[in-house]
């Protein structure tokens, strides 16, 4: 018997066979040469023709699927039809003498290197060309290419970690639950796990000594593997698969609490296309508009006009409803070359954000502009934030720009300790705060969000972020006058846009705590609703302060489980 913890970061729990995906492309050798009496022109040749073909390979696999799937796999495919990894690996063949596949190794790593040391989202694409140039070498080798194992029956996919290709292809109809030994809760893999409704465990060390063919259980709301499946087992898992065959609803109006008390339930989205899912989701708004979509992957800052034409698509499946807008989040990990700087030893804590106003004023003037521009098009009702804020003079100063421009209600993103520990002051200068739970983490820990083997400090269960929620919550009641009350008719509003708000036990923790609306992928809506609606506010309040109180995350999460038997119930 054998049980193997992770990160869980998608609830569900099964019971499956144990099918691993293929071993990396094995690295030619450093000193392989061209065989003797081979024309170096000719085996150049075969770069770009396997570069054609995996571009066409990756191309299909585009055409069956959707959503960010397809976007992932079609960027993946620009990259191998991109003729600069061919041409230096061709001249290595050329003057070096160097094989096909050895070039093409080289090459790649000189480009995967590049980008590594431009940090942020460059540095992330270092590993899209990693995947692209594994795929070019098994296809110069006749090899089979790397990607999840064709099984006739449904499996449980172990890997170190999924490609963005690969992460593109997941079919929950094959594939029953994934765990990963690499990666983090920010990782594609979990972020499309978690809109695909799958289970997914990442940062699983040991999972590889599983041989195929195991049965295991996987309990992805606890992060827990082990190969010992007994009865009770398989009970929970008949629940889960019961779950998915008749999935729960939200028909919308806020999560109700036994005592009446009504918890708004928002939609994550990133533009007109998400804006339109979560209306079909019934959701209650929008907690968080990510408008980066506009930013990213270009050199120059989109007008004014442009702005407004797509806030105004995104606001227009939203009428009448609250719609929270995040102003630019650039930098970290989403560099822009006409407002961040490519060279800040630490970007994460460097000027990223709102900070980015400090020097380059108008970029977010210009987005203030169109906001207000596109809200008078539409009747949906604009909320704007602004993001990394720290002290209270930046939240006055955002606050000064909305209103010269209309736009209200003016709020800010609690993502640094310092903005949740002086929660009060800040919202005696604006009107609403929204707490990103995944940057707070972050920052609360010490722990690179990327890193997957920081991943068990990325915890949002940590008890030291939970204090953090409780002390902006705290502060809110305090500016709004009444300690003891409950909503924002109340008190100043607290919301939560990060992963934690779609997790059904850490959902009932935040309405504890004092959070009155929650923001999430649309597919968490029916799930969050229904565990929300088994509890009054007083039993909410008593197992926030289980967790709060508790030793470390695990502890925390698991007092607040055994207080929830609606979990194990609905097998989350």
């Amino acid at each position: 018997m054998a049980q193997y913890t992770g990160v869980a970061v998608s609830p569900g729990r099964v019971v499956g066979t144990v099918r691993s995906m293929a071993p990396p492309v094995a690295e030619p050798p450093a000193n392989e040469k061209l065989p003797e009496g081979a024309d170096p022109s000719a085996e150049a040749a075969r770069i770009p023709e396997a570069a054609a073909a995996v571009q066409a390979a990756l191309t299909r696999l585009a055409e069956r699927a959707s959503g960010d799937g397809k976007q992932i796999l079609e960027a993946t495919a620009q990259m191998a039809a991109d003729p600069s990894l061919s041409q230096t690996a061709q001249g290595f063949v050329i003057s070096g003498g160097k094989s096909p596949a050895r070039a093409v190794w080289e090459a790649g790593d000189q480009v995967a290197t590049m980008l590594e040391g431009l940090g942020g989202y460059m540095a992330e694409r270092a590993t899209d060309v990693r995947d692209v140039r594994a795929r070019i070498v098994a296809e110069l080798r006749g090899e089979q290419a790397p990607g999840i194992p064709d099984a006739e029956e449904p499996f449980v996919l172990t890997a170190v970690d999924l490609a963005p290709a690969d992460t593109a292809t997941l079919d929950p109809e094959r594939v029953l639950a994934l765990i990963t030994s690499d990666g983090g809760p920010q990782s594609h893999t979990a972020i499309l796990a978690r809109q695909l409704g799958l289970p997914a465990i990442v940062a699983a060390q040991g999972i590889h000594d599983i041989a195929d063919g195991t049965e295991v259980f996987v309990d992805a709301g606890f992060g827990t593997i082990t190969d010992d499946v007994t009865e009770e087992h398989h009970r929970f898992a008949a629940a889960w698969s019961e779950l998915q065959k008749n999935p729960l609803t939200y028909e919308g109006g806020g999560a109700v609490l036994t005592d009446g008390t009504r918890v708004q339930l928002l939609a994550n989205i990133g533009g007109a296309a998400d804006a339109e899912k979560a209306a079909a989701a019934n959701a209650d708004g929008v907690g968080l508009f990510r408008t980066e979509f506009l930013f990213l992957d270009r050199e120059d800052e989109p007008s004014v006009a442009e702005q407004t034409g797509a806030y105004a698509e995104a606001f227009a499946h939203l009428p009448g409803k609250k719609v929270v807008v995040r102003t630019i989040d650039a930098g970290a990990d989403k560099p822009l070359p006409f407002l961040t700087e490519a060279d800040e030893p630490n970007p994460a804590l460097g000027v990223r954000a709102y900070r980015t106003s400090w020097t380059k004023r108008s970029v977010l003037t210009n987005q203030l502009d169109a906001i207000a521009a596109a809200a008078k098009e539409t009747d949906a009702k604009p909320w704007v934030m602004a993001p990394m804020i720290a002290t209270v003079d930046e939240t006055e100063d955002f606050a000064a720009l909305c209103a010269e421009r209309g736009l209200s209600p003016a709020g800010i993103m609690v993502e640094t300790p310092s903005a949740a520990i002086t929660a009060d002051r800040h919202l005696g200068a604006c009107d609403f705060v929204s707490i990103g739970t995944n940057d707070l983490t972050q920052y609360t820990m010490a722990a690179d969000r990327q890193l997957g083997s920081l991943a068990h400090l990325n915890n949002p269960w940590q008890p030291a972020v939970l204090s953090l929620v409780k002390a902006t919550c705290d502060g809110a009641r305090a500016a709004g006058g009444d300690p003891d009350a409950f909503g924002e008719s109340a008190n100043k509003p607290v919301g939560v846009c990060g992963e934690a708000a779609g997790d059904p036990g850490l959902a009932v923790v935040l309405v504890g705590l004092g959070v009155n609306s929650l923001s999430m992928t649309p597919r968490s809506l029916p799930a969050v609703a229904r565990v929300l609606s088994t509890v009054d506010l007083a039993q909410a309040k008593e197992l926030a302060a289980k967790a709060v109180a508790a030793r470390t995350a695990e502890e925390a999460q698991h007092a607040v489980r055994a207080g929830l038997p609606i979990l194990g119930e609905l097998g989350l």
